[in-house]
């Protein structure tokens, strides 16, 4: 099968590639490389895919793209994801999140692909309280612009494969981390401050809740559904992982010997989420998959591998320095 990968010089889109291409599967990789795009993380396994250059947004260079790989299906990463940045300027969101999407559908229906892996997020849902999950009908009430242009790239989804039969399958991951992370989200953010003895920005007082998933159960569930799942289902990918920002924090920190005191909580963000949940009894009852990592063993896989690709991280301090100014003020 050949699979055109949107993202997939991403987080968690170059982890799929890299295992695909170990699978055997032939991949077309599609991303325009911004700040949080990088190449690099696809150097295991370079010469062993095509790669395109290339805005989902830009319909006709997609096109073009389309006719000369003739894909068989679509697993679609691309995607802004950052909250903090969708606060201060949703208009890449909308633009990538939403006509992208809009654009990859359309051309995979008149290509007659096989299967479209749609790559939503759990904060489609909105928030839960102390108590409850999410289960896949869930109503979708959204309430960042990230989680509004990633809800309407899911509904977006689900309306061609009811309108035109289009074989989508939408995934609903939790929060992913892992090795190649960029270092704006939650995580990667904590190794690289304490390394540097700086301190850890922690929004309100840190108490949020969040489902950790490994980025290689992510990958195992993604290759799982484009597998075995039926055209138009919906499944959530999740750990039974839960955490408030501060135990993870917390966690970091131990791993690395470093005091708690780097930790500054500091206004809350605007909006905030309080905590996601998702059931994940459909995932493993219809398609047998299962996670395999805990929090513990990832947590800890995690920060060993930034301690060893510390100037990986470091290449992008300049540039992080400068979005902190503005992110964390």
């Amino acid at each position: 099968m050949k699979l055109l990968v949107t993202g997939g010089a991403g987080f968690i889109g170059s982890e799929f590639v890299r295992q695909a291409i170990g699978r055997n599967y032939e991949i077309a990789v599609v991303d325009c490389l911004t700040y949080a795009g990088d190449i690099a993380r696809l150097d295991s396994i370079k010469n062993q895919y095509k790669f395109y250059n290339c805005d989902i947004a830009d319909k006709a260079k997609l096109a073009i793209i389309f006719d000369e790989f003739k894909p068989n299906a679509v697993v679609h990463f691309a995607a802004e994801t950052h909250v903090d940045r969708s606060i201060l300027d949703a208009s890449p969101f909308m633009n990538t999140n939403v006509i992208g999407t809009n654009n990859l559908l359309d051309l995979a229906k008149k290509m007659n692909i096989q299967k479209f892996i749609n790559i939503a997020t759990d904060e489609v849902y909105g928030e839960l309280g102390k108590d409850g999950q999410f289960y896949e009908n869930t109503p979708l009430v959204p309430n960042s612009p990230y989680s509004v242009s990633k809800t309407s790239a899911d509904m977006l989804g689900r309306a061609y494969h009811r309108t035109y039969q289009l074989p989508v399958v939408t995934l609903r991951p939790s929060n992913n981390y892992g090795p190649w992370q960029y270092p704006e989200k939650l995580v990667p953010v904590v190794i690289l401050k304490a390394l540097h003895n700086e301190k850890i920005p922690v929004y309100g007082a840190g108490l949020n809740i969040r489902e950790w998933l490994f980025v290689s159960d992510c990958f195992d569930a993604v290759m799982t559904a484009l597998e075995k799942a039926e055209s138009g289902s919906v499944y959530n990918i999740g750990s039974n992982n839960e955490k408030q920002n501060i135990e993870v924090v917390k966690s970091i920190l131990k791993l690395l010997n470093k005091d708690e005191d780097l930790i500054e909580f500091v206004k809350d963000r605007l909006g905030h989420d309080f905590r996601y949940s998702v059931n994940i009894d459909k995932i493993e009852n219809e398609l047998g998959w299962k996670p395999k990592i805990n929090f513990e063993e990832g947590i800890k896989t995690t920060v060993e591998w930034y301690l060893e690709n510390i100037n990986w991280v470091e290449g992008k301090l300049e540039y992080l320095r400068e979005y902190w100014k503005i992110a964390y003020k």
